[in-house]
């Protein structure tokens, strides 16, 4: 893993919820038109997963009708495993894109020009541990959902660094989980309440007619970015290599 040291006076918020959040919250005011590039990309891609996969929709609400309030049997509806699969694979594949948001988030907290091709820093570097750590996180979480004692909202915490670590340190995927495991133990009410209150403001839009979702979705992203200037310090630029 590719580290540096901390500035001798990090520049971001206090190891607070509520500083981090407002930290976030002014980075986020300036780059929000990334953020929705960001989820128009990621929304154009999908599209195309369910005319590949031969999935029809319209099945999966008779489906969901013919239950009767029940628990629908959403495997029994054709091509449905297909196209579970493939949006999964691509989900995977577009977790970079994300990465992205939180470079530019950085670039300006730096005061540094930004330009579109940012977003897709994450195909550029560090690629693979980036889609290894989306899939593992991915899985614990789907663990973490599927024991009652063990809601999924108080795991979410422990993966609030991953991608911060993953790209201004260069890391693998379990050094990325590790870090942001051990940080969060030890400071975990404060991480609980940012992720809190990030994914709350994420979700905010859709309060607002619905398609206000997506000027919010993506916040989360920078509450990462910003909770790493707490606890890890402001990171410095990031030299690309040739």
């Amino acid at each position: 893993m590719d580290t540096f040291e901390e500035f001798d006076q990090p520049s971001g918020p206090e190891k607070s919820a509520g500083a981090i959040i407002s930290h976030a919250f002014e980075i986020y005011k300036g780059i929000f038109l990334y953020a929705i590039a960001a989820i128009i990309i990621s929304s154009a891609v999908s599209f195309i997963v369910q005319p590949v996969s031969g999935f029809n929709s319209a099945d999966m609400m008779e489906e969901i009708k013919s239950s009767g309030g029940g628990f629908p049997n959403l495997w029994a509806i054709p091509r449905f495993g297909i196209y579970s699969g493939l949006s999964g694979l691509v989900s995977l594949i577009l977790a970079p894109l994300y990465v992205g948001v939180i470079y530019i988030a950085n670039k300006y907290n730096l005061q540094e020009s930004i330009s579109f091709s940012d977003l897709f820093i994450g195909f550029r570097q560090n690629f693979l541990n980036i889609v290894l750590y989306s899939l593992i996180s991915s899985i614990l979480m789907v663990i973490a959902a599927m024991m009652c004692f063990l809601p999924v909202f108080f795991v979410v915490p422990f993966f609030l660094l991953g991608y911060p670590v993953l790209l201004f340190e260069n890391a693998s995927f379990s050094e990325a989980l590790s870090k942001s495991f051990s940080i969060a133990k030890e400071n975990y009410g404060t991480f609980l309440g940012a992720s809190f209150l990030g994914l709350l403001i994420s979700v905010a839009g859709i309060f607002l007619c619905g398609i206000g979702i997506i000027f919010t979705m993506l916040f989360y992203l920078v509450v990462m970015y910003s909770t790493y200037c707490a606890f890890c310090g402001r990171p410095r630029p990031i030299m690309l290599k040739n």
